[in-house]
């Protein structure tokens, strides 16, 4: 590799090409259905784009060479400098994570390595769900079951056209599905008065009902629907601005359907412990499938967050916030919560992977920095070690795991930009520890 990042494409990589079937990697639901032309100019989303997608795929990438405290380096002494900065730590962290699976796996042998913390940056959303999943449990579905068999969809407390604008499009209102069993038309109810309803439009789609509360009660309203299905006698509060009667009609709505599906997005939902909104959520599903078929679908999953949780169960057999420093992973999400221990002033080096976005840059911290992003990262301070990183889908091939984890996408490599791959670039910092 040379010192200047991104390098010159090679003559084949500079003629056009059209690439079909692309799978989106700026979004968790991964759409694969997207149609990039790579000209010269960069890349060009030309069908199925979508306001990430493009902004994403099309982004000009900045020149962007290996730094060490602000200053250029050669790409060699770059790796050492982070390699000695991790070897004399006592306690690394290893935090954003936005990475595909290999660069996953390779984050996980170097912090077991050197006995370091792996903790990714949108595990406090993802933590609203593993709680409700670790204590209670849960019913879920998939966003193919949605798309081929729901005929109720409950939008609960979350801006989902907003977090993905494809959803309505490619699953509540599809052109077509599997099995000839979705129902003719689609119920849509939005619990929250301050969603997004433009996507619920289509042929598939019928009715569209919204339950006009504050976003961050559709936990409370949920819970008022549960207690009626049960004969309890409720009254909605008059500050919720929702009926008994609307209570009532979601109730009924639930109980006749065949294949009723509750959607939400735990970064979405701000309220304080907003896990007791998804615990009702998920609760609704157990007491419909008493008498008829119900699931949760949890949405979200960007900056590879989906990933990162898998992967790390796979290889430690915990999710997310794992420790290697006593020689084997010891899980605890408290303990190891990067944000909660930079702020408490542990760790002693903070490696932070941000391969995807431009906008996940690493905290404010006073402890040295390795990062290992995409050109263009919007770092607030020079890092003490920069380290240029291709994107996965865009500039090298990879697989990156979808939202409702059931599926690893492959990702074609584009030829956008010639950057290693955050893999690559760790496993030469392991190499040099």
């Amino acid at each position: 590799m040379s010192n200047s990042s991104p390098r010159q494409p090679k003559p084949e990589r500079a003629s056009p090409t059209v690439f079909k079937n692309v799978v989106n990697p700026f979004c968790g639901t991964l759409a694969d259905d997207l149609v990039v032309e790579r000209s010269g100019g960069g890349l060009k989303v030309v069908e199925n784009g979508s306001r990430e997608s493009i902004a994403g795929f099309e982004r000009k990438l900045p020149r962007a060479n290996p730094l060490v405290n602000g200053k250029d380096a050669d790409l060699s002494t770059a790796i050492a400098e982070a390699a000695k900065l991790i070897g004399k730590a006592k306690l690394p962290l290893f935090g954003g994570l936005a990475a595909d699976v290999e660069g996953m796996r390779a984050v996980l042998a170097l912090a077991e390595r050197s006995s370091g913390i792996v903790d990714h940056a949108s595990s406090e959303a993802l933590y609203r769900n593993l709680k409700i999943l670790q204590t209670t449990g849960w019913t879920t579905t998939t966003l193919t079951e949605t798309r081929n068999r729901a005929d109720l969809i409950i939008i609960a407390g979350s801006d989902i056209q907003r977090i993905h604008p494809r959803f309505f499009e490619r699953v509540a209102s599809p052109p077509d599905s599997m099995f000839g069993v979705t129902a003719r038309k689609r119920t849509v109810v939005f619990i929250g008065k301050g969603l997004d309803r433009s996507g619920a439009e289509g042929a598939k789609i019928g009715d569209v009902v919204t339950i006009g509360c504050k976003d961050e009660d559709a936990g409370h309203v949920v819970a008022l629907v549960r207690a009626r299905m049960r004969g309890f006698d409720v009254t909605p509060p008059k500050r919720s601005g929702v009926s008994r009667a609307e209570i009532d009609a979601l109730a009924e709505r639930c109980k006749q359907a065949e294949y009723g599906v509750v959607v939400w997005a735990p970064a979405a939902l701000k309220s304080a412990h907003a896990e007791l909104a998804i615990e009702q959520f998920t609760g609704l599903v157990k007491d419909l499938n008493q008498e008829t078929r119900f699931a949760g679908l949890a949405l979200g999953g960007g900056e590879g967050v989906t990933t990162a949780a898998a992967v790390c169960t796979w290889i430690s057999g915990y999710p997310l916030r794992v420790s290697y420093a006593c020689g084997a992973p010891d899980y605890d999400p408290y303990r190891w919560d990067i944000g909660r221990m930079l702020k408490d002033g542990e760790g002693d080096v903070l490696v932070w992977i941000s391969s995807i976005s431009p906008s996940l840059v690493p905290p404010p911290t006073k402890i040295p920095t390795i990062v290992l992003g995409t050109p263009g990262l919007a770092l607030k301070r020079p890092a003490s070690v920069f380290l240029p990183v291709g994107t996965p889908g865009l500039d090298h091939a990879g697989r990156l795991v979808r939202v409702d984890t059931v599926v690893t996408l492959p990702l074609k490599d584009l030829g956008r930009a010639e950057l290693p791959s955050t893999a690559e670039m760790l496993s030469a910092i392991q190499a040099a520890i």
